[in-house]
C-alpha cells in the first residue's frame, strides 16, 4: 500500500513464474467465477416460453441507493451493509484481477490471496450527509479519465498474455500499471458509490 488514501489496493507481485496453461485459456476457465460475480452484483435472468415465466434472482450488488437514503436521513451506515460492500468488493477485485492475469491462483470467494482491497469503517456524523447525493456525479472527470486508462490496460494485458505465455512472467511496468488503473477505480468506487470517505480521490495510479 502506497497512499494515505482511506481506500487501498494492491497486488502483491508474483515471486514464481505464472502458470502459462491456465494463462492461455483464462477467460475460459474464468467462466465459473463470473457466473457466481453475477448473481451477486445484481444481474437478474429471466426465461419465457408460452406457460412459465422463469425468474433467477440474485444477490443486489453494491448497496448504494439505500445506503445514501440511510446516510441522508439517518446519518447512519449500517456495520452489515458495509461488510456487504466491502466484502462484494474485495471479491470483484480478486475476480478482476484474475482475468488480467496479475494473479494466476483461482479466486476465492472469502479469502484475500494476493490481492488487498481495504477501507476503514466510516465514522458517518463526521461526514457530510447531503455530499453522498452527488458524489456520483463530482466523480465524473474521474469516469472519463477512467475509460482511456482502461483501454491502455486492455492493451497491458493483451501484451502481458504474450510475455507469460513465452517467459512465464508478467513485465513489472505492465503489471505495475494495470494494478494502478484497478487501483484508481476502486478509490473511485470507494468515494462514489460504497460512499465511504469524503475525501475526493486523487487522479494518480499510486
Amino acid at each position: 500500500m502506497v497512499s494515505s488514501y482511506p481506500v487501498q489496493f494492491d497486488v502483491d507481485v508474483p515471486a514464481r513464474s505464472l502458470n502459462r496453461l491456465t494463462t492461455a485459456f483464462r477467460i475460459i476457465v474464468a467462466i465459473p467465477i463470473l457466473i457466481v460475480l453475477g448473481t451477486l452484483s445484481g444481474e437478474t435472468l429471466h426465461a419465457n416460453n408460452q406457460t412459465t415465466t422463469y425468474t433467477l434472482a440474485s444477490g443486489g450488488g453494491v448497496l448504494f441507493l439505500p445506503l445514501v437514503l440511510m446516510i441522508l436521513f439517518r446519518q447512519k451506515y449500517p456495520r452489515w451493509w458495509f461488510d456487504w460492500n466491502l466484502n462484494l468488493l474485495r471479491f470483484s477485485a480478486r475476480v478482476t484481477a484474475y482475468l488480467a492475469l496479475l494473479d494466476d491462483h483461482y479466486p476465492s470467494t472469502d479469502e484475500e490471496q494476493a490481492v488487498h482491497l481495504n477501507f476503514a469503517y466510516p465514522d458517518v456524523s463526521q461526514m457530510n450527509r447531503w455530499l453522498p447525493l452527488v458524489k456520483w456525479l463530482l466523480a465524473i472527470p474521474h469516469y472519463v479519465v477512467l475509460f482511456f486508462l482502461a483501454i491502455g490496460a486492455v492493451v497491458a494485458v493483451i501484451v502481458a498474455w504474450f510475455a507469460i505465455l513465452f517467459t512465464g512472467t508478467y513485465p513489472r511496468g505492465l503489471f505495475d500499471f494495470v494494478v494502478g488503473v484497478l487501483r484508481w477505480s476502486n478509490r473511485v468506487t470507494g468515494y462514489a458509490f460504497a460512499l465511504v470517505t469524503d475525501q475526493y480521490p486523487p487522479f494518480s495510479l499510486n
